[in-house]
């Protein structure tokens, strides 16, 4: 099995990488720099060069896709014709796409949201064997350099939502289990997976820290979040806090699974307390 890892280089990719790495499989990660994991053989390519798409897929059997924070409908849809082109030519046995978020059940003029509910249909639709992974806000955010700030400063806890908002979560770890369950596993092909854990409030986020909450100002975690990703992520990143805001209980409602629950999940306490306890 040689499994090609797209978007290697960034926190998500990376983790799932190296968690296939760790297996014991051969692992090519494809970035946009070339920059990879240790244990990970590293290939630079941009998903809008389809020649360049085609030549990391030689040999590959399965396939791991996290695409770029990249929101111009134009350019999503030419990344993901040209990796479901060049992974139906190499006739992989197993094609796995995170999307980066929960996926509303209908358009929402989110261009976050939108081109990533497009690259699932496309994906399921291409004759590729796929499976779509839906994964909630990363828990690995809240302690984000320049972003938020220390994960609790002077017992705060805060983050760009409204307190009473229920979100579900995940960690880097737990989408790396996922990915390498849904690729090497033997489910089914065709199905979109929703992971992470019951959805629980900002407040009782803080609760669980021994903190107490308060909501930050999307435009000013816009702000921060610009001078680590540019103004165009941060944007689209940005846009999907604000509709959460207005409509996390339509998109985090129940107990946060969907279609064929994943793994057990790392649960907020269970993290906060670990890199409490680091921070120490």
């Amino acid at each position: 099995m040689r499994i090609l890892v797209i978007g290697a280089g960034g926190a998500q990719g990376g983790a799932v990488a190296r968690r296939l790495a760790a297996e014991g499989y051969e692992v090519r990660g494809l970035s946009r720099t070339g920059a990879a994991p240790d244990g990970v053989r590293p290939f630079a390519a941009d998903l809008g060069d389809a020649a360049r798409v085609r030549e990391a897929f030689d040999g590959v059997t399965h396939v791991s896709v996290t695409l770029p924070l990249v929101f111009e409908a134009e350019l999503v849809e030419a990344y993901v014709r040209n990796v479901l082109g060049a992974a139906s030519a190499a006739r992989v046995q197993r094609l796995v796409l995170n999307t980066g978020n929960r996926l509303p059940a209908r358009a929402t003029g989110v261009a976050a949201f939108d081109t990533r509910r497009k690259a699932a249909a496309a994906a399921l639709g291409s004759g590729v064997p796929s499976v779509v992974l839906s994964p909630p806000l990363y828990l690995e955010n809240l302690a984000a350099p320049g972003v938020w700030g220390p994960l609790v400063e002077r017992g705060v806890l805060r983050q760009p939502l409204p307190g009473d908002v229920p979100v579900s979560w995940l960690t880097h770890a737990d989408l790396a289990a996922a990915t390498l369950g849904a690729l090497t596993g033997d489910g089914p092909v065709g199905a979109v997976l929703q992971v992470g854990g019951p959805p629980v409030t900002g407040a009782e986020l803080a609760a669980a820290a021994g903190a107490r909450y308060e909501e930050l100002d999307v435009a000013a975690f816009e702000a921060g979040l610009a001078a680590a990703l540019g103004p165009g992520a941060a944007a689209g990143v940005a846009d999907t806090y604000r509709w959460i805001a207005g409509h996390g209980r339509d998109l985090y409602g129940g107990d946060g699974t969907a279609g064929r629950p994943g793994p057990r999940v790392t649960s907020p306490r269970e993290w906060l307390a670990a890199r409490l306890r680091a921070a120490r």
